[in-house]
């Protein structure tokens, strides 16, 4: 059993989404998306889709948002793509988060494969929950 910090411990899958977006934004993410997929998908509730402007943009935002979630005791279960920086998965269980170079991004159209989950806008998210 891995310990987490007492805040994070109960942490839900909405609230590590947010966390996730938060941690993309202050790295200068673009097109961030979160779709809630709960109901429509058996392996995870919410994704998390940004794009980067280059490879290495793209191996710096995955290699924060692991890097400030593992500070927490939460670990990736699953990570793939970072080496190449064109498509990076990091898979947390209730949260997948897709870090896409932007021209890879238009091309897999993941918001289109899931069109049916519910979008969270990302300018209505509440305030950063590291902050607390």
């Amino acid at each position: 059993m891995r310990l987490l910090k007492k805040q994070y411990a109960q942490k839900e899958g909405r609230e590590l989404a947010v966390a996730c977006a938060h941690i993309a934004r202050e790295t200068k993410a673009e097109d961030l998306v979160i779709l809630d997929v709960r109901g429509l998908a058996s392996f995870t509730d919410y994704f998390v889709i940004m794009s980067g402007r280059s490879t290495r943009h793209v191996q710096g935002l995955a290699e924060a948002i692991e890097g400030e979630l593992r500070a927490k005791r939460i670990s990736s279960k699953h990570s793939e793509g970072l080496q190449e920086g064109v498509w990076v998965l990091l898979d947390f269980g209730d949260v997948v988060t897709h870090i896409f170079y932007h021209e890879s991004r238009s091309f897999y159209d993941l918001e289109g494969l899931w069109h049916d989950a519910p979008r969270i806008d990302p300018d209505d998210l509440p305030a950063d929950p590291r902050s607390d």
